[in-house]
């Protein structure tokens, strides 16, 4: 894999309404604070052990909650480094927001062509392609016609497009189709439009943990709507320890998992769908322009979000035993599916929290 996909750094609109029992369930987040408090915190500073501060900043960005934490002896250089990974994933959020007229991503779909694009889009772009070879094509960021085909269609009517107009969108659907020369972009063929949900989100959280790391910060979390980045551990003893999303918001979690540097991301057909069995949501194969229907959720734990995001969206396509067995051929990643049936699977090297 080139190196900068790991080392550089589904965008998912989420407008939901979250209390704060749902709030700890997306979140992850175990033993940083949450749990033991009535009230969602915003904002959360208090002394922790070796000579530690745990700063704790809450805000609503990427249309979900961010929590980033930061563990240092400087409660005020904490709050800085926060503030600054915060503003950098507001700036790259920006940069990638194809719902913004005015973004790159938005003249990419309306023109097919953009000029001087921003190098935080090239290295997604060049991120999108290389897992859509890698996965034989299932990861594929043209699905947008496809996507925005069902939600019309059910907005207006209610009910599933035909036959002949899913057919007429998955036409449109090639990512080899998408080419970047230096800093111009384009779509080779007409119609063509670009979404960059898989992979976007995970993105942004590693710009945000990368603004951390060049404020010298050795000790964080971030966590967005449960797709979640660690920076070394709380401390130089103890990772942290994260719990993962149940598709099923009537539990807790599907497992707890302990980090100190890596990432998870987790794709679901309880995020963004279109009907009330959530048989069409945001997943869809680029081959049929159908959701797939086997499982409820995949997480992938990798080195970066970029990657984990890209890779849960891949093996939510492949299903439990073709997804599982391609993370198994890949270096450093990881994975647990459950199935609509709640049937967990997992790599061979996923290890749960005692």
């Amino acid at each position: 894999m080139p190196r900068h996909f790991r080392e550089e750094l589904m965008f998912e609109p989420f407008d939901r309404k979250v209390d704060r029992r749902n709030f700890l369930k997306i979140s992850g987040l175990l033993g940083v604070g949450f749990a033991a408090t009535t009230v969602l915190p915003v904002s959360e500073s208090l002394a922790f052990d070796k000579g530690l501060h745990k700063v704790t900043r809450t805000r609503n960005t990427m249309g979900t909650l961010v929590a980033i934490t930061v563990m240092h002896p400087s409660a005020t250089k904490a709050d800085e480094a926060i503030e600054k990974a915060f503003s950098e994933m507001d700036r790259v959020t920006r940069l990638l927001d194809r719902f913004d007229s005015a973004s790159p991503v938005a003249v990419l779909n309306r023109d097919g062509k953009v000029d001087d694009i921003p190098m935080e889009l090239v290295r997604v772009l060049e991120a999108s392609a290389y897992y859509h070879k890698v996965s034989g094509g299932r990861f594929d960021i043209t699905v947008k016609p496809v996507v925005d085909l069902y939600q019309d269609t059910f907005d207006k009517t209610g009910k599933t497009p035909g036959a002949k107009a899913i057919d007429q969108a998955v036409a449109l659907v090639d990512g080899d189709m998408v080419k970047v020369n230096g800093r111009t972009a384009s779509l080779l063929k007409p119609g063509m439009g670009v979404t960059l949900d898989g992979i976007a989100k995970g993105f942004v959280i590693d710009a945000g943990a990368k603004a951390l790391e060049q404020e010298n910060i050795a000790h964080a979390l971030i966590n967005a709507g449960g797709d979640i980045r660690a920076i070394g551990g709380k401390n130089t003893d103890r990772a942290w320890t994260v719990a993962v999303r149940h598709p099923d918001a009537s539990r807790e979690y599907a497992d707890k998992i302990r980090m100190t540097n890596g990432a998870i991301a987790t794709s679901g057909n309880y995020e963004i769908y279109f009907d009330k069995d959530r048989l069409f949501h945001h997943i869809v194969k680029p081959s049929n322009g159908m959701s797939p229907h086997e499982l409820a959720s995949a997480t992938v734990w990798a080195n970066d979000v970029t990657t984990a995001d890209a890779l849960s969206t891949t093996v939510f396509v492949l299903g439990s035993k073709k997804g599982t067995a391609f993370i198994e051929t890949l270096p450093q990643c990881e994975t647990l599916v459950i199935s609509r049936i709640n049937k967990k699977t997992t790599s061979s090297g996923w290890v749960s929290a005692a």
